[in-house]
């Protein structure tokens, strides 16, 4: 099918969406997830909405702030040697949608200017409808929207593609590459060529903080070896460089209040914490605090930015929650009395066979909440307070889950709520 076919076969599509008709063919599956968003959001499907445009001052601050102007020569240097005869041009939002960098043919700028597709607008899914930056941060995958799958009519003759760049010392979504281009001019190999470049940008940043943890073990490993007792040196995100007297540590979550003194650290107890070049030298006090965690939040109200925040008498630190996790603490914080490891597998999969995988994401969520989640069964700790936040449209909460206790659930009333 060419272009044009494929074109008025989509617009069928989407007008028996909107209409509530049996449609010629079925969208794909995130396609229509984002459709069901945008109708239940009340984003008109044929007018161009627009939010205010960041200043030039603003768009600087975020472009100075964003971690993908390390990455721009990978970005650039993947994608846009093909892009003039292509007639494509290249964008780079950060995680709220906002277009910060855009390079390309001149001619297809000035088309998107015309769309509003320019530096300081706002590509977020709940203004401007079904699209590759917007979408691809909601769904927090790779995603190519083609023709009239866009949600807004207005933006049917573009098709683009955008996969989300992350953060690989925490997994934090930093933004989406997107490439965009005229209906007849994009290629079905196009979102996999976007996505292994975005892929490319993640290994540099991945390189680049283990070149950083390395200067930083230059400078702590000669004091780390004149230090009695246990001690370790991490960068300012939790990543440890060197340690003594302790065995070989994964990431520590920092408190939100960290710095120089006597502080509480999850995992660790009190420590005395100094500050070094590139990070912190953490001395763990002799004497461990008996200090517990007392209160969880679990945040599930934003799409895509999921988190649980502990709260103990010394202080409190959150944790960014990949997909996976999210359902499950969803799970355990609305099952007070606890879930076997069969029950979390018929509610995440339909499945009760797959516990072996509900298992090691749970041990993988524990460490991280150690102390706060128990098991035998799987539950919350009953000294902890649990307080679940869902989105304020029950059909939003965790849009990417297939899990039929998600499914239910979004079915279902909801809303901000402490659970016992």
């Amino acid at each position: 099918m060419d272009a044009r076919a494929a074109a008025r076969l989509l617009k069928g599509v989407r007008a028996a969406a909107l209409a509530g008709d049996r449609p010629p063919a079925a969208p794909r599956p995130e396609i229509a997830e984002s459709w069901r968003r945008m109708l239940a959001g009340g984003v008109h499907p044929d007018r161009d909405a627009r939010s205010r445009m960041l200043s030039a001052a603003e768009t600087e601050e975020r472009r100075h702030g964003s971690p993908l102007r390390e990455v721009l020569p990978v970005l650039r240097e993947g994608l846009l040697p093909a892009l003039d005869e292509a007639l494509h041009i290249l964008v780079v939002a950060d995680a709220d949608g906002r277009l910060l960098w855009r390079e390309g043919h001149s001619s297809i700028l000035r088309k998107a200017d015309r769309l509003g597709f320019s530096v300081g607008a706002d590509w977020d899914e709940a203004v401007v409808g079904t699209n590759g930056v917007g979408t691809a941060l909601v769904a927090r995958r790779p995603v190519q929207v083609f023709s009239a799958e866009h949600f807004v009519s207005s933006h049917h003759d573009w098709t683009c593609a955008g996969a989300p760049v992350r953060d690989p010392r925490d997994g934090r979504l930093l933004g989406v590459v997107d490439v965009s281009g005229p209906l007849a001019t994009m290629h079905p190999a196009t979102l996999a060529w976007v996505t292994s470049v975005a892929r490319l940008a993640e290994r540099e940043l991945r390189i680049r903080h283990l070149e950083s943890l390395e200067r930083l073990r230059t400078v702590a490993a000669p004091l780390l070896a004149r230090l009695p007792g246990r001690a370790l040196a991490v960068d300012p995100d939790g990543w440890p460089a060197a340690v003594t007297g302790l065995a070989p540590t994964e990431r520590i979550p920092l408190p939100k209040t960290f710095g120089p003194g006597r502080v509480w650290v999850p995992r660790l107890g009190d420590c005395v914490v100094e500050p070094l070049p590139g990070g912190w030298l953490l001395q763990v006090a002799p004497e461990r605090s008996s200090t517990a965690a007392t209160r969880i939040v679990v945040d599930l109200s934003r799409a895509g930015g999921w988190s649980a925040t502990v709260y103990g008498s010394s202080g409190s630190w959150s944790q960014e929650l990949s997909p996976r996790h999210a359902e499950l603490l969803f799970l355990l914080a609305d099952s007070p009395q606890g879930r076997s490891a069969a029950e979390l597998a018929v509610e995440l999969f339909g499945d009760p066979t797959r516990t072996v995988t509900v298992r090691a994401e749970l041990s993988r969520v524990r460490r991280h909440l150690a102390g706060v989640l128990t098991h035998r069964p799987y539950r919350f700790a009953q000294d902890v307070e649990v307080e679940l936040i869902r989105p304020e449209d029950p059909a939003a909460l965790l849009p990417h889950s297939t899990a039929p206790a998600v499914i239910r659930a979004r079915l279902g009333s909801g809303g901000p709520g402490v659970v016992p």
